[in-house]
């Protein structure tokens, strides 16, 4: 499909900026050694058929730096609620006392620091690749703009510049985000 100058950046950095907001989305779920409602707040709870993020059915905190607390705005999904954490690949271990449930944070060992920089530099890479993906769409719309008349090689030129520019923007935030977690994480 054919598209201006203007309309192909916009639609390129909307998308990047939605890849990059997805790799920042899943690094929150990932465990530094200090306890935050990050690691739990978007595992799914099953709450009348239909799942839900955590953060949806109930209050979490932290009122000490190793603990998670989670209130429930309705008992009746406690367990519910701890099978989730239990499920889900956070390595978490909930204890509840009918009331309210708490998660205790053991601070990280090396070697799962370690797992957890790889995990990073694994989502980072798919977040490049993502934005690198929208690059490619961009100056291929761009191609065939500029087959169509609706814009001069020299347009072209320009324009497949400023994707570039873009793209180096957007690559540089993600390795911005990975780099401030993976420093969390090792001095977490």
């Amino acid at each position: 499909m054919a598209m201006d100058s203007d309309e192909i950046l916009l639609d390129t950095e909307e998308r990047m900026e939605k890849a990059t907001e997805v790799f920042r989305n899943s690094l929150q779920g990932l465990r530094t050694g200090r306890a935050s409602p990050g690691l739990v707040d978007s595992v799914r709870v099953n709450y009348y058929g239909s799942p839900t993020p955590l953060k949806q059915v109930a209050n979490i905190s932290c009122p000490e730096p190793q603990q998670i607390v989670i209130r429930p705005f309705d008992q009746g999904i406690l367990n519910d609620i701890i099978k989730a954490i239990q499920a889900s690949d956070a390595g978490l271990a909930p204890n509840s006392d009918g009331r309210l449930i708490r998660i205790n944070v053991p601070p990280l060992s090396t070697e799962r620091r370690r797992e957890m920089t790889t995990r990073i530099g694994k989502f980072a890479e798919e977040a490049r690749v993502a934005i690198r993906n929208v690059r490619r769409d961009a100056n291929k719309t761009a191609e065939t703009s500029e087959k169509e008349k609706l814009m001069s090689e020299d347009d072209l030129k320009g324009l497949k510049d400023q994707v570039q520019e873009l793209t180096k923007k957007y690559e540089g935030k993600v390795n911005d985000y990975a780099r401030d977690k993976e420093k969390d994480i090792m001095e977490g």
